[in-house]
């Protein structure tokens, strides 16, 4: 069982924007067991599987793009990729076929090829 204080300590460190690797140091110079504190890590991983996970690489320009629309709607840039993604796999009725989609970044990331 990690303990909770530590586990807290760690979370508020992320939120303000401190890597795990500027996290873990300073704790372990202060005389925190290694063992406590890699089990406080561990218990704040995700529960993802693998098939969960999707890696993306985009140019400079897009990223700003993405990370000026994230703020926009009011998420984090992996929210917003999430949304985009949800809305391009959303079934279209085949009266919608034809419309055509408005969003440049949702018809980069959609599987049906929409003809301009």
């Amino acid at each position: 069982m990690p303990n909770n204080a530590l586990v807290k300590f760690i979370q508020e460190a992320r939120k303000r924007g401190f890597d795990d690797w500027q996290i873990r140091e300073p704790l372990l110079k202060k005389g925190w067991p290694l063992e406590e504190v890699e089990e406080a890590f561990s218990s704040l991983k995700p529960k993802f599987h693998f098939k969960n996970k999707v890696c993306v690489f985009l140019d400079s320009d897009m990223l700003k793009i993405l990370e000026k629309r994230a703020k926009r709607n009011l998420f984090t840039l992996s929210e917003q990729v999430e949304d985009i993604l949800r809305r391009s796999c959303l079934n279209v009725r085949p009266s919608q076929a034809k419309e055509k989609i408005d969003d440049m970044l949702v018809s980069l990331f959609s599987r049906r090829k929409y003809k301009k």
